[in-house]
């Protein structure tokens, strides 16, 4: 029981949201009777971890250390949650033993979560952690088999892929894995892929596929309002496909906060803007994003750089609605916990759909409503004032006849012509907007627009609307970046009089039109 204590480490890291912290996972042995310590702030699954991975070493016929082994993940004042460690402290013990070279192993950052045979299984957030050992100068890591793609996204990075902890010994000694490896079967957490969709289905309603055009070419919020089935939803699923793809930046970003969801990336990184539309009966933390420990993130970031789709809005909660307001201004979200903070970036589109009463024929030409005037006023009154303030757009959809059934006659335009002219729109844009921090016309600050930008010849529409209350002052802000969008897919220099009539056409729609 006197004999020297060995001590080896290997590297891992602890995500807080996109952020990585790398930890040292060091393992001490010998010095006490045969039993594993396992110190440095870990959560409850974390904790389960010297079980789970001295059953995984034993498992892949592999020694274990005898004495009393102490695990400690460094710094020790910050919180560790998640399956991830598992690799690194198998890895660690591995060296304190010297069945693996103690330099190799504190050479590599190991990711990956250990089943009681010594095969790895895969763990949300390969990405973001990659990137992020990568930042902090690191060059080798080793994953489970199934995310080799995901990590091999990063460049500048030497990605090791193994299947089998025999695979790790192999690997730390220098010589190839031995493969052969029936891998875990993994649960597919995909959200599946949707079937593709275009204008082209959609028939009539030109007034709102135009409106869905302005709204992707200067990525402004937009509200529609109508009755059931008069194709709200149709024309908010489509506004993805007329949406310029991400850039390498954003791919990146917006790949990363999926690959903490749990989503597979061995297609590559997400290039197509993502869409979310969650039910209204939905959570409040699987909207906004949490979780107790491990906060991860909700609707409003996986449908960053993209659309996020609120069918029946008033059906939502008022939480979950007020919650919007601050990401809707900043692109991001602050989720906090009494152990940690936790920032995601949440940049959507938001559409919110919405009937104008709860039977949803209020207003509506040869339908009786069966609703009170009071359960009207209550119904539309859940849409708070702050949250319609925010909105750029306010659509009122009326329903289809003749053109409905026009068959043949009719040929909509498919959504790759829209595509065309929005990019060509969103190219004048990062033109004007190059010395900014911003891209497109929605995004752009009301100082900035007012100071930096010429403004109409003609501003007492503005004027009057602002004096009579019907625009409030972030309103008149509203309606020059719609007028700009306007302008710019007309392919002028500078807002007309018809572009700024047009754009506050588009900003004062809504429950008023139906009422």
């Amino acid at each position: 029981g006197d004999r020297g204590m060995s001590t080896a480490s290997a590297w891992s890291v602890a995500l807080n949201g996109l952020e990585g912290a790398m930890v040292e996972v060091e393992v001490a042995e010998g010095g006490g009777l045969p039993r594993t310590v396992l110190v440095g702030l870990p959560d409850a699954a974390l904790s389960q971890a010297k079980e789970r991975v001295r059953a995984a070493v034993t498992g892949a016929g592999l020694p274990w250390p005898n004495g009393l082994v102490t695990i400690n993940l460094s710094p020790a004042n910050l919180p560790k949650t998640g399956t991830h460690y598992d690799l690194a402290i198998a890895t660690a013990a591995l060296a304190a033993i010297e069945k693996v070279p103690v330099e190799a192993a504190r050479n590599h950052v190991c990711l990956g979560e250990l089943g009681l045979d010594g095969r790895l299984r895969r763990v949300p957030g390969i990405l973001p952690a990659v990137l992020a050992a990568v930042r902090s100068g690191f060059d080798k890591v080793i994953v489970p088999a199934s995310q080799e793609a995901e990590a091999s996204l990063v460049p500048g990075v030497t990605v090791w892929a193994v299947g089998h902890l025999r695979d790790l010994v192999a690997v730390l000694n220098g010589e190839p894995p031995l493969g052969g490896w029936e891998l875990p079967v993994e649960e597919d957490t995909n959200p599946g892929q949707r079937p593709p969709l275009d204008f082209r289905d959609v028939r009539g309603h030109l007034d709102g596929r135009w409106v869905m055009e302005v709204a992707a070419a200067g990525r402004h919020h937009v509200f529609l309002h109508g009755a059931p089935g008069v194709g709200k939803t149709m024309l908010a699923a489509r506004l993805t496909s007329i949406l310029p793809c991400l850039d390498g930046e954003e791919a990146v970003e917006v790949s990363a906060l999926h690959s903490l969801a749990g989503m597979d990336l061995s297609g590559g990184l997400l290039i197509e803007p993502p869409y979310a539309d969650p039910h209204h009966s939905s959570s409040p933390a699987s909207i906004i994003g949490g979780g107790a420990r491990l906060v991860r993130p909700g609707s409003i970031s996986l449908a960053h750089r993209g659309v996020l789709f609120l069918d029946e809005a008033p059906e939502f909660g008022a939480r979950i609605l007020d919650a919007l307001r601050t990401p809707l201004e900043s692109g991001w979200i602050t989720i906090g916990r009494a152990a940690v903070q936790v920032r995601y970036p949440a940049r959507f589109q938001l559409v919110l759909a919405a009937n104008p009463c709860p039977c949803g024929f209020h207003g509506v030409t040869g339908r009786e409503c069966g609703c009170s005037p009071m359960a009207v006023r209550r119904y539309q009154e859940r849409l708070s004032g702050p949250i319609m303030d925010r909105i750029d757009i306010r659509h009122h959809m009326l329903p289809q006849h003749r053109s409905f059934l026009g068959g043949a006659q009719e040929q909509p335009e498919s959504s790759a012509g829209i595509a065309a002219r929005v990019l060509e729109a969103r190219e004048r844009q990062v033109m004007r907007l190059r010395d900014t921090p911003w891209r497109t016309n929605g995004e752009v600050s009301g100082p900035w627009l007012r100071s930096h930008l010429p403004l109409p010849e003609d501003l007492s529409p503005l004027e009057r609307a602002l004096n009579r209350g019907l625009l409030s002052a972030r309103g008149v802000d509203k309606v020059l970046r719609l007028a700009w969008s306007v302008t710019d897919l007309a392919g002028e220099d500078r807002i007309s009089a018809a572009s700024l009539r047009v754009a506050m056409q588009l900003r004062q729609g809504a429950f008023q039109e139906a009422a």
